[in-house]
């Protein structure tokens, strides 16, 4: 007979952390939330300056295509109207995104679909018989010199902290152009910001359920386990098993914020920075998330690094060497002893980019199979 206090202990109170709580929960399970960092929601995370709801980990658009999420979500929260219309900036001009007729006037004073499509295969037919070996001969094969330049290299290569010729042709499998006035960056039926930002959201996934911050699990794992019947963790898999194979490789942003004393810097909510030789890649001024009307205003510049122990790790790099050794750490916690008892989950434990709407799919999907 267990002498557990939980039935489920889950180890970061992120936001597959949180679905799962509160699925769990409806269900008659008690269950234990902790988190290292000193707030819960993981990086969408908000903290509320001079007034502003301020995505302290980067920004955060939710969109989806998929109901059962969109009315998951709309439960705990209502969404305000924001469409993600981010700017790029090259050498002072400003070009709009995604790839659209406008971006293709602001580059080439085109003014139909059918002049723009012509000037694409002008900038193209130079490079009409590479077989793509890395990203930059894939972008030039997609669209050309000019757009490459002005929109692609420099904020790739700081992306990803190397020239574009050592960049994986795969990471731009395609350019999506589009033949209309359409300056919104997603495709998807749904998309806004949570009205009173992220952290209503996240508050109110974990109404009611025990949660401690300012916990590290590592402390004291073993003690940790004992709590529950089962762990669910959301970690980094290769911390979990002490790295015993290698550290699965990521890269990692720092952010510089400040509050200015000005209503409206930059006139909308995300600007890309596309030159190389700027080190951000893009600022954010977070108040037109949310149509502010504050008085002051607070900007994020968003600087991409090389990954650490000592910073968050943001972007997988899923390449061959990675995801070989990712499947080592899969194998090892099917066959681990006590494996039964715990459950990986999130985008740091399957060592994946997640959308906030990939994150309750697959959160919804866990809790229905466990819980079933």
């Amino acid at each position: 007979m267990s002498t557990s206090q939980y039935d489920y202990l889950i180890v970061g109170a992120g936001l597959f952390g949180a679905v799962f709580a509160r699925e769990a929960t409806n269900k008659g399970k008690k269950v234990l939330v902790i988190d290292k960092r000193s707030h819960t929601g993981g990086n969408i995370f908000c903290e509320n300056v001079e007034g502003i709801n301020v995505h302290k980990y980067g920004a955060h658009i939710f969109h989806t295509s998929n109901q059962e999420v969109w009315d998951y979500v709309n439960q705990f929260v209502s969404f305000n109207h924001y469409v993600n219309s981010p700017v790029a900036r090259f050498e002072d001009k400003l070009y709009n995104l995604p790839f659209n007729m406008n971006t293709f006037y602001q580059l080439w004073g085109v003014t139909t679909p059918q002049q723009a499509k012509e000037r694409i295969a002008q900038e193209r037919a130079p490079y009409a018989d590479l077989t793509p070996k890395n990203l930059e001969e894939q972008a030039l094969f997609l669209g050309g010199l000019d757009l490459y330049e002005k929109l692609i290299k420099g904020y790739t290569e700081k992306q990803w902290g190397r020239p574009a010729t050592e960049i994986p042709a795969f990471i731009i499998q395609r350019l999506p152009f589009r033949f209309t006035f359409d300056n919104n960056y997603f495709n998807d039926l749904y998309q806004g910001i949570p009205i009173g930002g992220y952290n209503s959201l996240t508050d109110a996934l974990l109404n009611g359920i025990e949660v401690k911050t300012d916990v590290n699990y590592f402390d004291d794992a073993h003690s940790y386990n004992q709590l529950a019947n089962k762990v669910l963790y959301t970690g980094k898999i290769d911390e979990f098993f002490g790295c015993q194979f290698g550290a699965l490789e990521y890269r990692s942003l720092h952010f510089e914020t400040q509050v200015l004393d000005e209503e409206n810097h930059q006139g909308n909510a995300v600007v890309n920075y596309t030159e190389k030789d700027v080190p951000y890649t893009r600022i954010l001024e977070h108040k037109h998330f949310e149509f502010g009307t504050q008085a002051k205003t607070v900007v994020t510049k968003e600087y991409p690094h090389e990954f650490s122990q000592d910073n968050e790790p943001y972007y997988p790099i899923n390449d061959d060497t990675n995801n070989q050794l990712l499947a080592r750490y899969q194998a090892l916690a099917k066959t681990a002893p006590y494996a039964d008892k715990f459950i990986f989950g999130g985008r740091l434990a399957n060592y994946k980019y997640y959308d906030m709407d990939d994150t309750i799919e697959a959160a919804l999907a866990l809790t229905a199979q466990e819980l079933k």
